[in-house]
């Protein structure tokens, strides 16, 4: 057995235009491993977009890695993640579902308290998937799953969400290894780390999503698993430009240009992506202060492949943050378990329902006023208006 596990793509995340290319580079490297090394299946563990309802132009490129896996005649199973995920459950994997190019693992009946998950089957695989949602809402159903016992298969379990044993110190909901059925092999995806347990792994992303993630990632990556006597899990990386992180302290922001210039003068810039991180308290001055224009214009001199910079630990003397955020890509979730803690009021029960309504989307031929009227409706029935 040979198969690929694929994860939080994020295609079409990025706002710099250099590195959403580079996303889909990353995403058409990995196809082309997985069709060079002839794998039996492909699994993609949720995200495969940013957004229910990518651009056309990010469209018209994955169709195109689509097509040619189909061509491969390598079957294509995902599973929908917190970010592709739809409230209204049409998003554009059906329209890749509808082409032929994948087939969504979803298929799942309720029963009383229980969710039981229905395998697909295929060769000597048998697959179950459950939705990632946004906010980590999909926690509570996935302690109430079972599946469906399928004798003689490889059994394997698509999901997208938080594992309590991977997620270190992270205020985030999560849920347990041991709360999950026993299967032969769970394929993940949410977590954009690397995090591989016995029988359980975490995709990783095929491109890193955030400037944290480029420098501790530096490069996408996925996985390869064999199975003969045993389970071999193989971290496949996707190197296709060198990152090149630069932290420089910042008191003075009067005379910070200058300092800035001169450290990058003393690197090789060409061809990479550029992490400048400023840090330090500032006494003199104000962040307003750093002639960024002028850095990113000596970047590009350097001919860097492009220059991203953070500038959140830049603090002012004196000033004092309520608490601070180590993982942006998890902020959400943090505030609203904030919240949550100290909320004592009558709608707290109403709190995760409300914002699961208010994710809701505008389809993409829907009018303003559909869209209201369908928001609107929803938000009646979680009221009980």
């Amino acid at each position: 057995m040979k198969f690929a596990h694929l994860g939080d793509c994020h295609l079409g995340g990025w706002r710099f235009p250099e590195l959403q290319e580079l996303s889909m580079q990353s995403f058409e490297k990995a196809i082309d491993i997985c069709i060079k090394e002839k794998v039996e299946m492909i699994l993609i563990a949720g995200d495969l977009f940013d957004s229910a309802y990518p651009e056309i132009e990010i469209l018209k490129k994955t169709f195109k890695e689509f097509k040619k896996i189909n061509d491969s005649k390598i079957p294509c199973f995902i599973i929908p993640g917190s970010h592709d995920y739809s409230i209204s459950g049409k998003t554009f994997l059906d329209v890749l579902e509808n082409a032929g190019f994948c087939t969504i693992v979803q298929n799942h009946q309720e029963n009383q308290d229980k969710i039981i998950l229905q395998p697909l089957t295929f060769g000597n695989y048998a697959l179950y998937g459950y939705p990632g949602k946004k906010s980590g809402m999909e926690i509570q159903e996935l302690k109430k799953i079972q599946i469906q016992d399928a004798p003689g298969f490889f059994k394997i379990l698509m999901l997208h969400t938080a594992i309590k044993e991977a997620i270190g110190n992270l205020p985030i909901e999560s849920i347990s290894i041991n709360e999950l059925p026993k299967v032969d092999y769970y394929a993940l995806g949410h977590l954009h780390i690397n995090f591989t347990k016995n029988n359980l792994a975490y995709s990783g992303p095929t491109f890193p999503n955030n400037f944290d993630e480029l420098e501790e990632l530096k490069y996408g990556q996925f996985q390869i698993i064999e199975y003969d006597d045993f389970l071999k899990i193989e971290k496949i990386s996707l190197k296709i430009k060198e990152t090149l992180p630069i932290k420089i302290e910042i008191t003075n922001t009067l005379i910070a240009t200058e300092k800035i210039l001169n450290h990058l003068s003393t690197y090789n810039l060409n061809d990479k992506i550029v992490l400048l991180k400023l840090h330090g308290e500032i006494s003199h001055g104000k962040t307003s202060n750093i002639r960024f224009n002028e850095v990113e214009q000596f970047i590009k001199e350097k001919k860097a492949y492009v220059l991203i910079k953070s500038i959140s630990q830049l603090k002012q003397q004196n000033s004092q943050s309520r608490f601070e955020i180590k993982n942006p890509h998890k902020i959400e979730d943090i505030i609203i378990k904030e919240y949550l803690k100290n909320d004592d009021s009558e709608f707290k029960p109403l709190i995760n329902s409300l914002i699961k309504s208010l994710t809701i989307e505008k389809h993409e031929d829907e009018t303003n006023q559909s869209f209201q009227t369908r928001l609107l409706e929803d938000l009646k029935k979680t009221l009980k208006f």
